[in-house]
């Protein structure tokens, strides 16, 4: 395999059956609107699915994302890497298949049900406020996976001391009047709000994307690169 797999920041524990892990800047950026020659790009790409294969996993599901609240169901009628537009969650119980969004302080939040499922969200303080992760956890109960049998990670984020905002978001995040400036930590509300859902099994990243900038690509750090976050169900 290549070096993506032995870089990248796994997600422990998930259920059987279930992998997760986010890139780090030893794997290059996977960002497909930055001024980076494609060619380097789209390799990192083709590495990635490489070794997804490599695992028995044939399909990638990622997106165009809008820093908004769709996510997505992926049934079995496709193979190969696909990319949808406008959306910033996917969800699947079809084992071979990976699911994958890009980040950048923003907070890659891993989802797997025991039964076979799992989902992966692009949650920054937009699609936070938008209430993506009420959203994913309904998808799962729909589908007969309840939402508080769920493991919940949060992955790799910027920290709340490095995120300062102006009032307008955190009154958009936390539904309170602000009167100023203030530090939010979105993990801290993602956590929160999945514990009012019943998840009793949720776990944070201890990894801030700003102070780790070494490690990480930071938005708010200045840099144009992109990593992952990835959850793949394996084949049974």
């Amino acid at each position: 395999m290549t070096a993506i797999l032995h870089t990248a920041a796994r997600v422990d524990p998930l259920p059987h059956g279930v992998l997760g892990w986010t890139t780090t800047r030893d794997s290059g950026s996977f960002g497909l609107g930055s001024a980076e020659p494609v060619g380097e790009v789209m390799a990192r790409w083709d590495a990635l699915q490489a070794d997804l294969r490599a695992l028995g996993i044939g399909r990638l599901a990622t997106a165009h994302q809008v820093h908004g609240a769709a996510v997505r169901w992926h049934g079995p009628r496709w193979d190969g890497w696909l990319r949808g537009q406008g959306i910033d969650g996917h969800v699947t119980a079809e084992p071979g298949t990976a699911l994958a969004v890009t980040v950048a302080d923003c907070t890659p939040v891993f989802v797997a049900h025991p039964r076979g499922a799992i989902g992966v969200l692009h949650a920054g303080w937009r699609g936070t406020a938008a209430g993506i992760l009420d959203v994913g956890l309904d998808l799962f109960d729909q589908l007969g996976f309840p939402a508080e049998e769920c493991v919940v990670h949060l992955g790799p984020a910027i920290c709340g001391p490095c995120y300062e905002v102006g009032p307008e978001v955190l009154a958009a995040v936390t539904g309170t009047p602000a009167s100023g400036k203030g530090q939010l930590d979105v993990r801290a509300v993602l956590a929160e709000r999945a514990h009012r859902r019943r998840v009793t099994a949720v776990t944070v990243d201890a990894a801030c994307t700003r102070c780790a900038g070494s490690r990480f690509y930071s938005h708010r750090g200045g840099d144009a690169g992109r990593q992952l976050g990835v959850i793949a169900l394996c084949s049974s």
